[in-house]
């Protein structure tokens, strides 16, 4: 990771996803007046208008094909975060102490009375690359839900000079997600972890308990 893959990554790519790029490979410094780069909050903004932007509660059901009176057992259930991929996604530590990545992810859970629906959007901040996918499972067929926290190894920004000299180091980021678990299978959606989604996920565990008794 240095500023020549920087540069490779920048090539056509639009003025907005090369703000992006630098701001995980590094720009600024002290000099940062005359080259204003990328803030943590500056970046969390651009993401979340990109997700607003989109209507993914209806696009899921549109994908999924249902009407929400048909999937309506318990009320949806939906999880997001920053999604890392150990060769492909950039990643960041914020001054907030957050990890950041250059992919967002949502995902949407439906509920009929015999069967789980789960639509899921990941986008890419740096380039135009999107992942749409649909799942179906029987509440018969589920064995547990559950969260983890996984470490991935990524190449990220270490330390930036008050010339804007950036140096780069190998370390372990921690992740979030939560996982469908089948027989011989794992459906994993990245989240942030937070009342809500405790909320949410012990809620669908004693959805599951009741359709299993």
């Amino acid at each position: 990771m240095d500023k020549s893959e920087m540069n490779q990554r920048m090539k056509g790519r639009t003025p907005e996803q090369k703000k992006v790029i630098k701001y995980f490979y590094g720009e600024g410094g002290c000099l940062s007046f005359i080259s204003p780069g990328l803030k943590d909050e500056d970046y969390d903004a651009m993401v979340m208008a990109r997700v607003k932007s989109m209507d993914f509660r209806q696009k899921a059901l549109n994908k999924i094909g249902l009407e929400e009176s048909q999937v309506s057992e318990i009320e949806p259930v939906h999880f997001e975060g920053y999604m890392f991929d150990e060769k492909k996604t950039l990643a960041k530590w914020g001054k907030d102490k957050v990890w950041r990545s250059s992919a967002y992810q949502v995902s949407w859970l439906f509920f009929s009375s015999a069967q789980i629906y789960v639509y899921q959007y990941t986008f890419n901040m740096d380039e135009e690359g999107k992942k749409e996918a649909t799942e179906e499972y029987f509440y018969k067929d589920i064995t547990n839900f559950s969260t983890s926290s996984d470490t991935v190894e990524k190449w990220v920004l270490d330390k930036l000079s008050c010339q804007g000299e950036a140096s780069y180091a190998r370390k372990n980021v921690d992740t979030n997600r939560f996982a469908i678990i089948v027989p011989g299978d794992k459906f994993y959606c990245s989240m942030d972890q937070n009342d809500y989604t405790e909320r949410a996920i012990q809620g669908m565990k004693a959805k599951l308990r009741e359709k299993k008794s």
